[in-house]
């Protein structure tokens, strides 16, 4: 065989492979997942709480499956949800999200926004990602964010932007606290620092983006966990390897699921979950390796 036809065949079949990877990517983006963990952060003696964790869900109208597959949820009877941002990608998609998450209503729950809450979408070269955290173009237009803050409120769910809060959950006291998002510089911790309440049953933080500015302010003041999103947990993962990036500043290891977290001079360790999400950017609808999901966390007493 010339080397001319060689070079053909060679062309031919990456070509091949990379339509077919791409197509996989595209077939896994749309296989939802429900992921469990237990997290050890009770006080001893209790029993066990369930807690659902959604995050990223980047809704656009259309997206039927997702919609179903969320709404479906509510069957597990989960004791709360919590929601860590980026629930849409799209001028018109309050409605949807508010339609998606209505089942989830009648359960305590609270949320944080992301970046994607605010501003719309835009087509990003997938290489700037490896040079570091994106960057937001103030050019952006900006989505109607007050009105899904409104409707998940009038839903009943807690607003945790930059504030405090309680909740009661199975007849457990929970000490909340959350940030806008860090990754657009609109977190401000500094204001709601301080100890958690130790006589709450649970201290939980919550924030969209895992940057460590948070993460140490949260766990150095005595959470017991952290709920993120944000990193959609690379999104593409090398089977062996992980995540390539986080699009913050967290490490890899930790861009999904299940870990710890101690700041620099702390004692205190919280527990982190930082959740892979169920959605991708329009731009971009593509996962591998890393479907996408929701968790249920089911927290019991520690040892």
């Amino acid at each position: 065989m010339h080397n001319a036809t060689k070079l053909v065949f060679g062309t031919v079949g990456l070509v091949a492979a990379g339509a077919a990877a791409l197509t996989y990517a595209r077939w896994e983006a749309q296989q939802y997942t429900l992921r469990r963990a237990t997290v050890p952060v009770l006080p001893v003696g209790q029993a066990p709480l369930t807690i659902l964790h959604l995050s990223d869900l980047h809704l656009v109208p259309g997206q039927v499956s997702k919609q179903t597959w969320v709404r479906s949820l509510r069957e597990l009877s989960p004791d709360a949800v919590i929601a860590t941002g980026d629930f849409m990608s799209h001028q018109g998609a309050v409605p949807h999200v508010l339609n998606t998450l209505e089942p989830l209503f009648d359960l305590p729950g609270a949320f944080v926004l992301g970046s994607n809450d605010y501003y719309e979408p835009r087509m990003i070269n997938p290489a700037k990602y490896f040079a570091g955290p994106s960057q937001l173009e103030p050019s952006r237009a900006m989505l109607p964010w007050s009105d899904l803050v409104d409707g998940l409120v009038d839903g009943g769910w807690s607003h945790l932007n930059n504030t405090r809060g309680t909740l009661v959950i199975a007849g457990r006291s929970v000490d909340l606290r959350g940030v806008d998002d860090p990754h657009i510089s609109r977190d401000r911790y500094a204001d709601i620092a301080g100890a958690f309440n130790p006589s709450a049953d649970l201290r939980l933080g919550v924030t969209h983006a895992p940057y460590l500015r948070v993460l140490d302010g949260m766990a150095a003041d005595g959470a017991d966990l952290v709920l993120a999103g944000h990193t959609h947990g690379g999104q593409l993962r090398i089977p062996g390897i992980g995540a390539l990036v986080t699009n913050c500043d967290i490490d890899r290891a930790r861009s999904r699921g299940l870990s710890s977290h101690r700041a620099l001079g702390s004692r205190h360790t919280a527990a982190l979950h930082v959740s892979a999400g169920l959605g991708t950017s329009p731009f971009a609808p593509f996962r591998f390796a890393c479907p996408p999901e929701a968790t249920l966390l089911t927290l019991v007493a520690r040892a």
